[in-house]
């Protein structure tokens, strides 16, 4: 290879340098385990949630008879077909109470949520503008608006409320000077919900200093115990703020499909979609095939199978951390364990540090999530039971 070619330095981006330390950490998460691995170390990573379940097979075979159909293999219509807009609507009223919406003017389908929420940034901010995000939260909430050059702030969730945001707590410049603010019930990663309550406040306070709420409403099929999720355009007003992703990837067991929705408010969603024609081509009209057979009335009872496996998942994490006399905090939705590290060790890392090498089981330390999550840890559920068991029982043989 040319001397020169070796020695040419890639340019710099100050968006990378300001990404949030979960990515940090997952680097070096995979670096570590990889080293323990090469040592012969059997690691069982529940530091990361992907579904371990199988897409359903009715749902394969809408994709696969999509997929054959040679008038699919052309490009996609950004707005998607109108079969997945109304299958998106229907299902909003059947399993979330919200019944009004127009499946012509405010559903569209989206690449996940991922792709979403960084394109809703590039829509309602400009350099510089205020992006207001949960802590502890799901790290994209961050690193979305650092990579569309916005300048993110947190706002702490309070555990005493159930992790409801602490508005008190937000600099009165920093609310004036927001454009932007995520929400995210079920929460990734506390497990918190969503109650009236909690989404009345963020409509009021989106009133109060004109910021565009986008709720990531990912795990809004997931809740334990009996438990369902409230959407937050349920809420009277919500829709006049805001608009909701909802994503097929937890569950329904679809996270390579790649499929999900922007939810809510007509004119947000045309200029989500004016950003997203310049980036991508939209969904594959196979994939949304598929996302309508899983979002059909006949495939509910599905969706509530797989939320009693993370409840009885749940409670095989809890109780063996329980053995080990780890006090655990039982949540109503989410595939997650968030607890409070035990008392004894210096900080989540060591903790979760001290749980991989002792028990070869990866966990997240809290802080990967935001400032606000130190002192805390997530396990994910998402692991083959017979894997899940395992790890169950080497946390319940951790010297407490």
């Amino acid at each position: 290879m040319d001397s020169k070619a070796q020695q040419f330095s890639l340019p710099d981006s100050s968006r990378l340098s300001g990404l949030a330390p979960h990515t940090i950490w997952l680097f070096r998460l995979d670096a570590k385990i990889a080293e323990l691995r090469a040592a012969g170390a059997d690691i069982i990573n529940l530091g990361v949630g992907n579904p371990d379940q199988p897409t359903h097979p009715d749902v394969v075979a809408a994709g696969q008879l999509a997929l054959a159909d040679p008038a699919n293999h052309r490009y996609p219509d950004q707005t998607g077909t109108p079969q997945f807009r109304q299958a998106v609507a229907h299902y909003y009223a059947r399993n979330f109470g919200v019944s009004d919406l127009d499946p012509e003017s405010q559903v569209v389908p989206t690449l996940g949520s991922q792709e979403a929420l960084f394109n809703l940034t590039m829509a309602f901010t400009s350099p510089g503008d205020v992006v207001l995000s949960g802590d502890p939260g799901y790290p994209i909430h961050v690193s979305g608006p650092v990579l569309a050059g916005a300048t993110p702030e947190y706002i702490p969730l309070d555990p005493s409320r159930g992790f409801a945001p602490d508005y008190a707590s937000v600099p009165a410049a920093v609310a004036e000077a927001a454009k932007l603010m995520y929400l995210c019930y079920p929460n990734n990663p506390t497990g918190a919900v969503g109650t009236p309550e909690i989404f009345e406040e963020a409509i009021a306070f989106a009133h109060e200093h004109g910021v565009f709420i986008v709720h990531d409403f990912a795990y809004g099929d997931l809740g334990l115990d009996g438990f369902r999720p409230r959407s937050f355009l349920a809420t009277p007003g919500a829709i006049e703020v805001g608009v909701e992703l909802y994503s097929l990837t937890k569950g329904h067991n679809m996270a390579g499909w790649r499929v999900g929705s922007v939810v809510g408010r007509a004119d947000a969603i045309e200029r989500y979609l004016a950003v997203k024609a310049e980036v991508d081509c939209g969904t594959f009209h196979a994939v949304q095939a598929a996302a309508v057979a899983a979002l059909a009335p006949s495939a509910d009872a599905a969706t509530r199978e797989l939320s009693d496996m993370y409840t009885r998942r749940r409670e095989v994490v809890a109780g063996a951390l329980e053995q080990a006399g780890i006090p655990v905090q039982r949540q109503r939705a989410t595939p997650y364990v968030w607890s409070p590290v035990p008392n004894g060790y210096e900080s989540c890392e060591a903790f979760a540090q001290f749980v991989l090498e002792t028990a070869n089981v990866a966990i997240s330390p809290g802080w990967a999530f935001g400032p606000s999550g130190t002192g805390y840890f997530r396990i994910s559920l998402m692991a083959d039971d017979a894997v899940l068991a395992e790890a169950a029982s080497r946390l319940a043989a951790l010297p407490s």
